[in-house]
């Protein structure tokens, strides 16, 4: 998102096949039972809408509640599962010395934690969300980034999802390859084992499923950019951008 150009509303069902009044009134009917088990109900919940809609089921799950506040957003039908033996981050692209970092590697690296909101573009909040991971200016650093690379690229083991920073973006303190949410490793629903997470920045540029890092010549939109979003997605001073334009 550019920080003159307000977000558009998330696409609920604009994406897909048209959604049936009774269907959202009985996906939302679930609302106290997903407050508590929503990854649960939306996995099982997968194999009949897309039964009914012939289509990718997202744009209904997209609005079962979650645990916590958080909403379980997800652009494909299905993820699979990693963890320690099965994850890997790959970093290549505009670099001298590409990687392959295991979730071990990641964890040995130096951590940080910091504490902001969660602000999602669709309206809803988690306030004082605690996230702990390696800077994402240190994975770089390891990597070596050539003079010619202006901007970052984010692909995940969706394989649909993406996105993207500037390289200034990127190098920012408030930026972490995350490894862990609310202090406990992140789930499978938040995007884990590793995501990222912008901390100034609508939860959208915060790719879940965090599984490829490359450095690019420019700007690539990301999933959602491509289909309306801005590319600069900043939430404004009280998240920590400091680069917001001052009033005329």
């Amino acid at each position: 998102m550019t920080s003159s150009t307000p977000a558009p509303d998330a696409p609920s069902d604009g994406e897909g096949s048209p959604v049936g009044r009774r269907l959202v009134l009985g996906m939302l009917g679930l609302g106290a039972a997903g407050l508590v088990s929503a990854p649960y109900v939306q996995r099982g919940t997968e194999s009949v809408l897309g039964a009914v809609s012939g289509k990718d089921p997202t744009g209904v799950t997209g609005l079962l509640p979650n645990g916590g506040g958080f909403r379980y957003y997800s652009v494909a039908p299905s993820v699979p599962h990693r963890g320690p033996r099965d994850y890997g981050l790959a970093v290549g692209g505009l670099v001298d010395r590409p990687a392959h970092h295991s979730l071990a590697d990641l964890r040995a690296m130096p951590q940080q934690r910091m504490v902001r909101d969660v602000q999602c573009v669709t309206g809803w909040r988690v306030p004082h969300t605690p996230f702990e991971g390696v800077r994402l200016s240190h994975v770089l650093e390891l990597a070596g980034v050539r003079p010619e690379a202006t901007a970052v690229r984010f692909t995940c083991f969706d394989g649909i999802y993406s996105e993207s920073l500037t390289l200034k973006q990127a190098l920012r303190d408030d930026v972490l390859v995350a490894l862990r949410m609310q202090d406990k490793n992140i789930g499978h629903e938040h995007g884990g084992p590793v995501r990222l997470y912008v901390a100034p920045m609508y939860f959208y540029k915060s790719a879940k499923w965090l599984s490829g890092i490359t450095l690019t010549r420019e700007v690539q939109p990301g999933y959602w950019e491509e289909r309306g979003y801005s590319v600069d997605g900043w939430v404004g001073r009280s998240n920590g951008r400091d680069d917001a334009p001052t009033a005329a």
